[in-house]
């Protein structure tokens, strides 16, 4: 068995600076060519310290971006005008590429995938839609559709 230091997530072996034992093939041929490892030296486990503190940093860093944004998000207020019958049901729909195309004209740089619509909205009134900042961060942005004439 050789002892190795883990630089990415490997399923199924370990996270990113994780020191794990694994066969000599399974190392050779695979983690160390790919880049996935390095031989568990003195000076390896230094640089992946080096390597952790700088991942652990930009983590942070992302994630006060995204509650940043998640604030200015969760104050704006979206209207959408669309034609609807008289119980008060769409004819179309308000999907997330909607409220993306939306949220992009106020200046938010938002993929439409990372709101969080489990079917289109087809009713008239007031919805809160999820939005998905980052994996710890989520806000709601507030979306009004009324009728149209």
């Amino acid at each position: 068995m050789i002892e190795l230091i883990l630089r990415d997530t490997v399923p199924s072996l370990g996270k990113a600076g994780d020191l794990v034992r694994v066969k000599p093939g399974y190392a050779r041929n695979f983690l160390l060519p790919q880049g996935l490892a390095f031989e568990a030296t003195e000076g390896n486990k230094k640089r992946i310290a080096a390597e952790s503190r700088v991942r652990a940093a930009k983590a942070a860093a992302d994630k006060a971006e995204a509650e940043a944004l998640a604030a200015r998000i969760g104050a704006a207020q979206l209207s959408f005008t669309a034609k609807a019958g008289e119980d008060g049901k769409l004819f179309g729909s308000v999907t997330s590429a909607d409220i993306a195309t939306q949220l992009e004209a106020m200046g938010f740089a938002i993929d439409k995938r990372k709101i969080e619509l489990e079917h289109p909205l087809k009713e008239l009134g007031f919805h809160a839609v999820p939005v998905r900042l980052h994996h710890e961060v989520h806000a709601e942005v507030k979306v009004t559709i009324a009728a149209e004439g």
